[in-house]
């Protein structure tokens, strides 16, 4: 593996354009949620490996950019695959809570984008997934750490938490370890599929869905 110097700017850039994004969209936006949520993410990242926690720095790099830049191309580009677009076409709905927003885009990122990250790594470094696990499970436990701030940061009062509430049991449905067991499981499926193309673009359009449609619930309006 090359030296961690070569591959620090890569990470500089997406951090950038996040907040770049961070300053020019509205507070409320949906998008903008999800954005301070992901930034706040890469940015922890780019610490951590500055501080030398990660086994394989340029393996951790290079996943944690080719992660970072499939969601900025929706946000810079739009043309989003399925799993992104509820959250555009109800970013500024008025009955779609923060939190909402924050766990859709986290529903996104993870149960689509990070499989095929894993494939683009993979390609990039010429290695197998196995070769990426412990990256993979530190930058997963990292996410699940910053899913449980979101969820006291975003989260409405205790007095409106009560079983029946909608939003109590609408989140409760939803789990970031269970979504990232499965992308795990997915990008292996992917990487398997890789001398079958068709078969690959088949199985990854139907994950594309699947993810989409979990969006979809994640963000119900709800009455205020």
């Amino acid at each position: 593996m090359a030296q961690l110097a070569q591959f620090t700017t890569p990470v500089d850039a997406v951090v950038s354009r996040m907040r770049t994004l961070d300053r020019t969209l509205p507070e409320r936006d949906g998008l903008a949620v999800f954005n301070r949520v992901y930034l706040a993410v890469t940015e922890e990242v780019d610490r951590r490996l500055d501080a030398g926690t990660f086994p394989d720095p340029e393996a951790a790099i290079t996943l944690d950019v080719r992660f970072a830049e499939r969601y900025l191309t929706v946000a810079e580009e739009g043309c989003p695959p399925a799993c992104w677009r509820p959250l555009l076409q109800f970013r500024r709905h008025p009955g779609v809570r923060p939190l909402q927003f924050a766990l859709a885009g986290i529903n996104a990122h993870i149960g689509h984008d990070l499989a095929l990250a894993v494939v683009d790594t993979c390609r990039t470094l010429r290695c197998e997934p196995a070769d990426l696990e412990d990256e993979f499970d530190r930058v997963g436990d990292l996410l699940v750490s910053m899913e449980e701030a979101v969820r006291e940061d975003l989260m409405p009062g205790p007095d409106l938490l009560q079983i029946a509430d909608p939003l109590t049991h609408l989140l409760g449905s939803w789990s970031l370890e269970r979504a990232r067991d499965a992308t795990w499981s997915a990008a292996r499926a992917l990487w398997a599929l890789r001398g079958l193309p068709d078969l690959a673009e088949e199985f990854a359009d139907r994950l594309d869905a699947a993810v989409g449609f979990a969006g979809r619930i994640l963000l119900t309006p709800l009455p205020d």
